[in-house]
């Protein structure tokens, strides 16, 4: 798959899918995404922070219910999200702490154009609590991942990842808040890169062409 690079005056729509604190969405909102930008938020929380988060920045937020399962998607409900999503024109969707598997219409309708990132250098580490992983394994370096969502959990090709070194007074604490510094940076810039065009997919890996 080759993504044709775009009209750079164009503007490509992106959703975000949170389901609490919103630091990485609030990142991506402020950060340079190029031509792309935030224009929903769509949360299976209506408790969750990142709504307050979004109406400050003035960018569409909606609750939708995710249906009764605690870790993915019921199918009507997933059906619902998708079209939502294409009935306000998204071309790309991040997630951004929804912890949800999905595998049904909205993989389908979006594959290639979901990206999800990840508190560890994966293939190491996936799955919940990441960083407490990577401490308990006695890692030296870790990090964060930027990657596209297949059906299985932090699996998809890797996009980019910035590396955190682990100190030895580390706790789960100190070392999250390195790397989501770190998140803040490459989320935003991967979708820059995604939204100028130049990825090829090959395989395993994202490579960028020739300008």
């Amino acid at each position: 798959m080759i993504l044709d690079k775009r009209d750079k005056d164009s503007i490509l729509r992106i959703a975000v899918l949170a389901s609490g604190r919103g630091s990485n969405f609030e990142a991506l909102c402020n950060g340079d995404t190029g031509n792309g930008r935030i224009s929903l938020l769509i949360t299976d929380n209506d408790e969750a922070d990142v709504l307050r988060k979004a109406s400050a920045l003035g960018v569409e937020a909606l609750y939708m219910s995710p249906g009764r399962f605690r870790t993915k998607f019921g199918e009507t409900e997933e059906s619902e999200w998708t079209r939502l999503l294409m009935d306000r024109g998204i071309e790309l969707v991040c997630l951004a702490g929804l912890m949800r598997i999905i595998k049904g219409s909205m993989l389908e309708e979006f594959r290639g154009r979901i990206m999800n990132i990840h508190p560890s250098l994966l293939p190491s580490f996936p799955g919940l609590h990441a960083q407490k992983q990577a401490l308990d394994y006695g890692v030296r370096i870790t990090g964060c991942t930027v990657h596209y969502v297949d059906a299985d959990v932090d699996t998809g090709p890797i996009i980019l990842q910035k590396a955190v070194y682990v100190k030895d007074d580390d706790t789960v604490e100190t070392l999250s808040g390195r790397i989501l510094q770190q998140e803040h940076i490459a989320y935003s810039e991967a979708v820059r890169l995604y939204c100028s065009g130049v990825f090829t997919d090959s395989g395993r890996y994202i490579l960028k062409t020739e300008e």
